[in-house]
Order: C-alpha cells, then sequence, then structure tokens
C-alpha cells in the first residue's frame, strides 16, 4: 500500500497533487490532504472526485514543531512509514507587503516549516519512497549576488540552513538587509534556503537513500495562474495548477533517476545549483 503526504493541500497546487495522487494510485492506497485549518481541509476533500486512492484529512501547521511531530508520529504508528511527501505549505505574499513586517511568520512556515518537514517525515520514508520539496527556479545561487553566495552554499546540516535563514530573516526585519547585497523579493532568498535545505539533508543522506531508491529533491511548477501569482505578474496564459503537477507527479510515482537525487528539478530535468 502506498502512503502519500501533501502540505498546504486546501487550494492549488497542493489540492491538484492530492487529486492527481488520488487518481494515479490505486484504492489500497491512502493520500493525505493537510492543512491548518479544519473547515478548509474538510471542504477540500469534499471537493474532490470519487475513485482511486483514499484521501484522508489531517490538521498539519508546519509553523508548529508539535504538529509536524505529531502527524509523522501518527503515520508511522499507523503505517510504518511513507512513500510519497509533498513539502508544498507556504505563507505568501504579495507586492504591498511590507517585508520588515512578514519575514518572520514568511519564513516560519516556507523554511522552517520546509526543515521540520524534512527532519520528521525523513526517516519515515520507505524503500523508493520520494520526499520532494516544491520550491522555485529562483531557488539558485544564480539569482543572488555572488557575494552571498557562500551563505548557502556546501552547508551539510538543516541546523546550518536554518542559522543562514535566521541571519538573513533578521537582517530584512531589522532593515539591515536594505543596505546590503541580498536582493528585495524575499522570495529569492527563501527558495534559495529550500532548496539548499534539500542539497543539505542529501549530503548526510546519499548512500543509504541510493541503495534503498529513495529521492530527495527540490522540485520547480514553473508559473501558474494562481490569484497570488497574478499580483506579482500576468498569469493568464500560464498553466493551472491542475497542468502544473503533471510533471511533479511523474516524478514522484516513477522510479527514481539518481541524477535527480538532491537537485532542484523543473520538467523533469535539473537546474543547475550555481553558475558555470
Amino acid at each position: 500500500m502506498t502512503v502519500a503526504v501533501v502540505t498546504g493541500a486546501t487550494q492549488g497546487l497542493g489540492l491538484a497533487l492530492v487529486e492527481g495522487l488520488a487518481q494515479r494510485l490505486s484504492t489500497q492506497d491512502t493520500v493525505y490532504l493537510t492543512g491548518r485549518d479544519l473547515g478548509r481541509i474538510g471542504e477540500a476533500v469534499e471537493s474532490l472526485p470519487a475513485g482511486g486512492a483514499t484521501v484522508r484529512s489531517e490538521l498539519l501547521d508546519v509553523a508548529d514543531p508539535a504538529s509536524v511531530t505529531r502527524l509523522a508520529t501518527v503515520l508511522s504508528e499507523r503505517h510504518g512509514g511513507v512513500d510519497v511527501v509533498f513539502g508544498n505549505a507556504v505563507m505568501r505574499v504579495g507586492p504591498d507587503d511590507d517585508p520588515r513586517e512578514i519575514v518572520g511568520p514568511y519564513t516560519d512556515v516556507n523554511n522552517f516549516g520546509t526543515t521540520r518537514v524534512m527532519r520528521a517525515f525523513a526517516p519515515l520514508l520507505r524503500d523508493g519512497g520520494k520526499l520532494l520539496v516544491v520550491a522555485s527556479s529562483l531557488g539558485t545561487l544564480h539569482y543572488l549576488a555572488p557575494v552571498l553566495h557562500d551563505r548557502f552554499d556546501a552547508l551539510t546540516s538543516l541546523d546550518d540552513v536554518d542559522k543562514t535563514v535566521a541571519n538573513w530573516r533578521d537582517a530584512v526585519a531589522d532593515g539591515s538587509a536594505r543596505g546590503g547585497a541580498w536582493p528585495g523579493f524575499v522570495n529569492i532568498p527563501s527558495k534559495i534556503g529550500q532548496v539548499a535545505a534539500v542539497r543539505a539533508l542529501a549530503s548526510t543522506r546519499l548512500a543509504g537513500d541510493a541503495e534503498r531508491g529513495i529521492l530527495l529533491a527540490a522540485v520547480c511548477p514553473g508559473m501558474m495562474n494562481t490569484p497570488t501569482s497574478a499580483l506579482w505578474w500576468d498569469v493568464s496564459t500560464a498553466p493551472t495548477p491542475a497542468t502544473a503537477a503533471v510533471p511533479l507527479l511523474d516524478l514522484a510515482l516513477s522510479p527514481t533517476d539518481p541524477d535527480h537525487y538532491g537537485q532542484l528539478i523543473r520538467y523533469g530535468a535539473v537546474l543547475p545549483w550555481a553558475p558555470g
């Protein structure tokens, strides 16, 4: 029996990933649709078409360490492990938001929430399992000033990644980031932090995961036509979340490609981490 978990799954890409997993898996399998609001979780489950895998709802607030630990414990006791994890929970930011005011909760969900999920669920992966962090093509050093590359490059633990993200968060919050080389768009360092977290964890697990066919990777779904994206760009011709989910589902349910391990993947291809 396959067990899959999607965080941030009550709308948009997360909901599309749950629906796609349910349709592709069998009636013997289970997909967990998670979110931090019981009402929205229930509505999301009810919105899905019948057939395929069983979709179960579970509370999960990635900003709450106890919530992440609780769900990991529940699924370990209930199933003995998991096969697919999509780390998709995200706090959205708009053009009118003041980075100094939102960077705290923003990083607590997008970055520290990501590393919490990785710490809790990576040990639960069964042979052939996949843990995929939904990031962005912005999550590479190409979008960061060269003077800042060493902040994220070659980090070897999730603790190191968290410290780097915390230092950036604090610089944004106190305004000092504005006088330095940091980009004003908080999404860029945040996404780089997510990919750096994948790379750091992968560096510690490579040998064992290779033997067991496990994949840790970051994934880029590309631009999507969503209300949040529309605040920043013209997305009228961009794919829907359902369409954008397809290559991510292909990656999650196909045999593991060793070349994808620890990398950022877009449309099945590796995006280079650093210039050159």
